[in-house]
């Protein structure tokens, strides 16, 4: 039998937006992940699905960073960080606050032992529909991020910080009477190749989420064979079963469903969309948990153990049966039900039919320097 990859199982705490840091360490615990994806989310934001903030991010010192890595160590986990915003469209006012926030998360990563100690800064970068609508809009969005993002992974290179980007093209982000539903840049593989040509430093890269891909109709098992696995840092434990609905005939599986007149839709029966994020025909679930999705996950981590991919599997949950029902316990087994899903698959089997990992690496206390809260304006 082949030997099991040994890759840590971690959770992203978007689903426990309720708990407070204690509680949220205390169920990682009672799940069994080795790790938690700490969402960092401004306060201030204009988003309201899927957030979280799970630390005090305004006056971060070195103190605090001494705490949360004893915190973490005495529990026996590792943590990133992580806020997923739109930082090159959108209200230009609101671009800068995010933009600011992300220079906050570096600065507190940094603090965290950054690189050294694994702690990650995950985000979006977001898509500017002005230069979209434009002709040649897309280059034009791959040159804005490179003006917005060069300088910002200069500053995390020079703190020895890396900056992960999530694939979700957050096809729900603009009303439905918008015809399009990409919203994020590096929804594609392809943009994400052409981000790295942009800006070739080491000091960017990704979390992959598979699910996105799926209602895409892109083979994730593929989209793995074709990237550099350098720049994969985390995968996103998220399935995505395609619906088989009414409304994919009427508009097909290539393009979002489109709003139009609901009473000229009522006379033609032709369905359209009942919410923003009702345009793609797909049901977001955790793998192992409620049912088959459209992804196969042994395929998946098979090309990933190939390619040597070492880092976590985080759990995002955001299933309609699990953390969308919105009951604690539903959550929790939704999590337990993915734990168990694939630790066959990362795990060695030992004689009393558990599984053993190689063990969690205590965070490291940093020797690094305190800097100053730094903006955009400033770099």
């Amino acid at each position: 039998m082949d030997k099991k990859p040994d890759n840590p199982i971690w959770a992203m705490s978007s689903a426990f937006d309720q708990l407070p840091l204690h509680a949220l360490i205390a169920t990682a615990e009672k799940i069994g992940v080795q790790g938690i994806d700490l969402c960092v989310f401004r306060r201030d934001g204009t988003r309201s699905d899927h957030t979280a903030t799970h630390l005090e991010y305004e006056g971060f010192s070195p103190d605090d960073a001494t705490r949360v890595l004893d915190l973490f160590n005495a529990s026996g986990l590792r943590l990133s960080l992580g806020a997923f915003e739109n930082l090159i469209g959108g209200d230009p006012a609101e671009r800068i606050h995010n933009q600011n926030h992300l220079l906050k998360l570096i600065r507190i990563a940094h603090l965290l032992g950054g690189d050294a100690n694994d702690v990650k800064v995950g985000t979006f970068v977001g898509y500017n529909h002005e230069l979209g609508n434009q002709e040649n809009g897309f280059q034009k969005n791959l040159d804005e991020y490179r003006r917005v993002f060069a300088p910002i992974i200069r500053y995390a290179e020079d703190l020895g910080v890396t900056i992960l980007y999530e694939n979700c093209p957050m096809e729900g982000w603009r009303g439905a009477a918008y015809t399009s539903t990409y919203n994020n840049l590096p929804g594609v593989l392809a943009a994400r190749k052409l981000m790295y040509a942009l800006i070739p430093s080491q000091a960017h890269g990704e979390i992959y989420d598979p699910s996105h891909d799926v209602w895409q109709h892109t083979d994730p098992v593929e989209v793995i064979a074709q990237s550099d696995v350098s720049r994969i840092h985390r995968i996103h434990v998220k399935a995505t079963r395609n619906l088989k609905t009414t409304a994919r005939t009427d508009w097909g599986g290539m393009y979002p469903m489109q709003s139009v007149d609901a009473g000229l839709a009522a006379t033609a029966g032709v369905s359209i969309p009942a919410n923003a994020w009702d345009r793609h025909h797909y049901e977001a679930m955790l793998p192992g948990f409620g049912g088959s999705d459209d992804l196969d996950w042994r395929a998946f981590v098979s090309q990933l153990t190939e390619k040597g991919f070492i880092g976590p599997y985080e759990i995002e949950n955001e299933a309609r049966n699990s953390k969308d029902t919105g009951n604690p316990g539903a959550i929790i087994q939704g999590f337990r039900a993915a734990v168990g899903f694939l630790s066959p698959m990362l795990w060695e089997l030992d004689a009393t039919g558990g599984y053993t990992h190689g063990g969690v690496k205590p965070l490291l206390p940093p020797n690094v320097r305190d800097i100053p809260v730094r903006t955009v304006d400033q770099l």
